[in-house]
């Protein structure tokens, strides 16, 4: 290669080794005025706070913490929160989310408008304002724990949240949700076979029925193995508030409703628009072969629809993750609400923050690396 500024490949070169230099002296700097500033306060850093006794509580733990754990500790229970907040918030947000943007589509004038009028509604009405709105809906509207709703036998709904009954054996609980949890993971197997065999033989086994039968037989099958027990633990009021049973507080309750309502408004709009874009002309063939509209909509349109809809739906899982992080105004102990905790009482501020940027940053790479696998799955391949 001759060694000519005229030459475009070496400007690109110059210009990509200038690019590298300013960005390594900008983090140099970045660093080396840090440090300063931290030996100035007389801060230390590092990591090493994580190993002392964090000395605060949180209300919602999914795994046994208490004070005398770690800051570590708190902040994987942080973490564990934002997970589950997430991971359900995108279940639900889908589903609501594909039956109101196929609601838009409908023929009926009645259901088109009311889902028109939804998604108009909650995407135009900031996410902060609707968790404020149902946080206070549920703490302000509902009565106290001594006058509480008992909407079944052992459900009751106050202002502490919602107390629901749990099955007293441990064990055979445990195996009930492994069995979901193998249920699911047959399901995917399950209708993955049955695709493939459409393809090959022309006709496959009734999906949904099988489906069902999984979910609902294989955490039968954990109660049954862990003795099928009938006791429950019940709620009960004891003193100013419940005790026994699982509750479903006020704070996750706003932060999940608000969540899944505010997502499934973007979801549906994804939804309409990927059903739009496949030709009607696929509409028509599916109803000349004898195809109800339902039936056409979930094997002729909804397949060629999701290679539209799955790229902006990743943004969207995107989003409600990383939207999770507005719980500290409400109240719920996400990872953000935790680390902030942590560093008010270490002064590790940098620390707290690289955490935090550390965890949405693995999960969200995690949501897109699966994702754009199913996006590859889904996508045509030249023959």
């Amino acid at each position: 290669m001759r060694l000519s500024w005229s030459n475009p490949a070496v400007r690109a070169m110059v210009y990509q080794i200038v690019a590298v230099a300013l960005v390594v002296l900008a983090v140099v700097t970045l660093v080396s005025n840090t440090r300063s500033n931290l030996n100035a306060l007389n801060i230390q850093s590092g990591f090493g706070f994580l190993d002392a006794e964090a000395g605060f509580a949180i209300g919602e733990t999914p795994i046994a913490y208490g004070p005398q754990d770690t800051y570590a500790k708190a902040i994987a229970v942080g973490l564990l929160n934002t997970l589950r907040v997430a991971a359900i918030g995108i279940v639900l947000a889908t589903l609501l989310g594909t039956l109101i943007g196929i609601a838009r589509l409908s023929k009926n004038w009645l259901i088109g408008k009311l889902a028109s009028g939804y998604v108009e509604l909650f995407r135009n009405v900031p996410l902060l304002l609707q968790l404020f709105f149902w946080y206070s809906l549920i703490t302000e509207n509902t009565p106290g724990p001594r006058q509480a709703v008992a909407l079944l036998p052992g459900v009751f709904v106050s202002n502490r949240g919602i107390k629901l009954p749990l099955p007293a054996e441990a064990l055979a609980f445990d195996l009930a949700l492994g069995g979901f949890a193998l249920a699911i993971v047959a399901s995917l197997v399950f209708a993955h076979w049955a695709r493939r065999r459409r393809d090959t033989a022309g006709k496959a086994p009734p999906v949904g029925r099988w489906v069902v039968a999984m979910l609902v037989g294989f955490p039968v099958l954990g109660w049954l193995a862990g003795g099928a027990p009938l006791a429950l633990d019940m709620p009960r009021l004891q003193g100013f508030d419940f005790v026994g049973g699982a509750t479903l507080t006020p704070e996750f309750a706003a932060l999940l409703v608000g969540l899944v309502i505010y997502t499934a408004a973007f979801i549906a709009e994804v939804v309409r628009s990927g059903i739009q874009s496949v030709n009607a002309g696929q509409w028509e063939a599916a109803e000349a072969i004898g195809l109800r509209r339902g039936a056409a909509l979930r094997l002729v349109v909804l397949p060629q629809a999701l290679r539209v809809i799955i790229p902006p739906m990743t943004n969207q899982y995107l989003n409600i993750t990383k939207n999770s992080s507005l719980a500290v105004a409400i109240g719920y102990p996400d990872i953000v609400s935790v680390v902030n905790t942590t560093l008010n009482q270490t002064g590790q501020a940098i620390e707290g923050i690289l955490i935090i940027m550390a965890a949405y940053l693995v999960v969200s790479l995690t949501i897109s690396v699966l994702m754009n696998w199913y996006n590859r799955r889904m996508a045509l391949t030249e023959r």
